[in-house]
């Protein structure tokens, strides 16, 4: 037990409840202090723990005894006066086991939770410094978490990145931001898609031609409590780099997810 103002609090409030009750029967009748000595219990284990709760147990049965004792006319404990000891030291020491175990255990849950939001915030930090746009999507496809490469990619807001956005939210917003480098006919088609992967769990990769002449790998991984890991990968050097300016229409028609650019592609090289 370390030795503080809340581990000496209880003894102390209980010894100096126990001495004023004694003194006060010297000269009115004084009720017994007994239900005040459980409630000191309590207090004593819900703010120091077990060891602060048992010690003021242990003084509240003390103070009981001496009191009963300077309380009767006569010397000695009648059988009435035993009998509530033991109630009372059965009472206070069950108080103080409830109490003290009680706020060992809230303890260690918030000392967890403060461990586990330690480590979320050293994983947000750590998620905004690469230039791979993640976004964490819950079971109903609600974003829980958007770093700051996607904000970045597609200039998205933090009010609106933070307000935890609907999935389809960020592809609208795609879509009225002009970021995606597709027909304004196929953006329809496009999101369908899109959605239609998200909601399923393919896994396969697709990339997807931004306006600005980026191109990104998206990647939805599903994840074991029914949510989402989206990752956008910047392969721009990858796929727009190394293109023969001869084949740049088959790169792209590659890149569509429909395969109707590809289909375009084969029938013009017939």
């Amino acid at each position: 037990m370390r030795f503080g103002w809340r581990a000496i609090s209880g003894p102390a409030l209980t010894a100096a409840i126990a001495l004023l009750a004694i003194l006060l029967d010297r000269y009115i009748h004084v009720p017994s202090p007994a239900p005040l000595f459980v409630c000191i219990v309590a207090l004593a284990g819900s703010l120091s723990g077990l060891a602060s709760a048992m010690t003021s147990a242990a003084v509240a049965v003390i103070g009981a005894a001496l009191f009963f004792l300077a309380h009767r006319a006569l010397p000695g404990y009648a059988t009435a006066d035993l009998v509530r000891l033991g109630l009372l030291a059965v009472t206070t020491a069950g108080t103080a086991a409830i109490t003290g175990l009680m706020r060992e255990r809230l303890l260690g849950t918030f000392a967890a939770e403060r461990q586990s939001h330690a480590t979320a915030a050293r994983l947000s930090a750590a998620l905004d410094q690469v230039d791979i746009g993640i976004v964490l999507l819950d079971a109903e496809t609600r974003a829980e978490f958007i770093n700051r490469a996607f904000r970045d990619y597609f200039a998205l807001p933090d009010e609106v990145a933070d307000g935890k956005p609907p999935f389809i939210a960020l592809m609208y917003h795609g879509r009225d931001t002009g970021a995606f480098e597709l027909p304004e006919d196929e953006l329809g088609t496009f999101i369908a898609q899109r959605m239609q992967m998200v909601r399923i769990g393919d896994a396969r990769p697709i990339n997807i031609a931004l306006r600005n002449g980026e191109v990104l790998r998206f990647v939805c991984a599903v994840l074991p409590d029914g949510g989402r890991m989206l990752s956008y990968t910047p392969v721009t050097d990858l796929v727009r780099h190394t293109d023969p300016p001869a084949r740049a229409e088959y790169y792209r028609s590659l890149r569509d997810p429909a395969g109707r650019r590809l289909m375009r592609y084969l029938r013009v090289a017939e």
